[in-house]
């Protein structure tokens, strides 16, 4: 379990190089990326310019069943390109899911992973492709927090299938402990992705309710960066565009299924993964972590549930970027408003973009138990992106969030 000493540290050494007085930023973003309708016809080439033999295909049996993965490897057999494919991704990717994926990788013979799906399964084939570069870490475990791991992942095309986990731009990936019930999050830049094809046609049979959840996702990962400890001026010119992206665009896409609308969903996530991904998020994100590994709660749902609440507690702790954050999301006359009403603003822009796309309203809907919550509170409290919250908190600030949110 990460000590919040040890959760400082890895804030710092993952966001920033002190020397001296001097600071050092880093930005890790993907070698190459693709966008727009029928991106996923530059796979072929790319992988034949970078000499890639066999493919290993990562993805799961639903996309599979509805002819979304088949888009893809449609491509790679009207192409004569060698894969084999990997389905057993689970929604919140395990130890046990990693482990088989290595073996398989392995019996495949394969020298590169292509992922198509959501967060589940471009961060399976992240730890897959770790592991098979830095087998000292085949224990899955071992590759907790900020690590700097001796050598690049095997190459990686990320291939997303849902508008919010930005996972294909990111140098994070989530895996279960079963066996203990919690999420850890693993930070390394040789995870990344090489390459990154964001097709919104790969997208356009999202359910509404998956659209939604995914939406929030990608609206708490703006708005968590945007205020964050290691926020910066490049991040948060990216983070207020991702706002501003979502908010206009998330309710036709959920409701509509408007094309245009998906489509800024597509970017205005990735947009904020390149943000987020270089200076971390906060306890939204340490909070929804644990509401997976107990309940198998989908990531997307537990983040907008929770945001709305820990915007209120870290309120007074975010200068004047409520007001911008208003802003951002429509909010009309912010110039005009007080401290107090700005930060309103914001919360409540927050609360009505999920009301009006049915997001639930408390934890108690989504089948949190609350004699669990002191444990989800100690796990929020262990989870690495919880040194990056604007507020310093403890374990029994958190269950407090907890304990309201669950009420609602």
């Amino acid at each position: 379990m990460l000590t919040n000493q040890r959760i400082d540290n890895i804030i710092e050494k993952e966001n920033i190089f002190k020397k001296g007085k001097k600071m050092i930023r880093r930005m890790v973003l993907n070698e190459t990326f693709y966008f727009g309708v029928d991106a996923i016809s530059t796979i072929p080439t790319e992988v034949k310019k970078r000499g890639f033999k066999k493919i290993l295909i990562v993805t799961d049996k639903d996309l599979i069943k509805f002819n979304v993965a088949t888009k893809v490897t449609k491509i790679l057999d009207e192409n004569s390109i060698a894969y084999e494919i990997f389905s057993d991704v689970k929604a919140n990717p395990a130890v046990a899911n990693v482990k088989a994926g290595v073996d398989f990788f392995k019996r495949a013979k394969a020298d590169s992973i292509i992922a198509i799906g959501g967060g589940s399964a471009i961060d399976t084939s992240k730890a897959i492709g770790i592991i098979i570069n830095n087998p000292e870490h085949s224990d899955v475990l071992s590759l907790e927090g900020a690590i700097d791991t001796k050598n690049k992942s095997v190459p990686i095309i990320a291939v997303p299938t849902t508008a919010g986990t930005a996972a294909e731009v990111t140098i994070n990936y989530v895996i279960t402990d079963e066996d203990k019930k919690r999420k850890f999050v693993c930070v390394d830049p040789n995870d990344i992705p090489i390459l990154s094809v964001v097709d919104p046609m790969m997208m356009n049979s999202m359910p509404k309710g998956l659209t939604a959840a995914t939406g929030m996702d990608a609206l708490t990962h703006a708005i968590e960066g945007f205020i964050t400890k290691g926020a910066w001026e490049l991040t948060d010119t990216l983070h207020l565009k991702a706002i501003e992206m979502i908010s206009r665009s998330l309710r036709k896409a959920a409701n509509q299924n408007d094309l245009k609308a998906r489509e800024d969903m597509a970017i205005g996530q990735y947009v904020a993964g390149m943000g987020f991904s270089n200076v971390g998020l906060g306890i939204v994100h340490s909070m929804a972590h644990p509401l997976g590994a107990f309940y198998d709660t989908p990531h997307g749902v537990a983040n907008a549930v929770l945001l709305p609440f820990v915007m209120e507690y870290n309120a007074n702790f975010t200068g004047e970027k409520y007001k911008e954050i208003a802003k951002a999301m429509g909010v009309a006359n912010t110039e005009t408003m007080s401290e107090s009403e700005y930060r309103a603003a914001a919360i409540n822009a927050v609360k009505q973009l999920s009301a009006d796309i049915e997001i639930p309203k408390s934890l108690n809907e989504i089948g949190v138990k609350e004699e669990d919550l002191q444990a989800l509170a100690e796990s929020a409290f262990a989870d690495v992106c919880t040194g990056g919250n604007p507020r310093d908190t403890s374990i029994s600030d958190i269950l407090e969030i907890y304990k309201t949110a669950f009420k609602g």
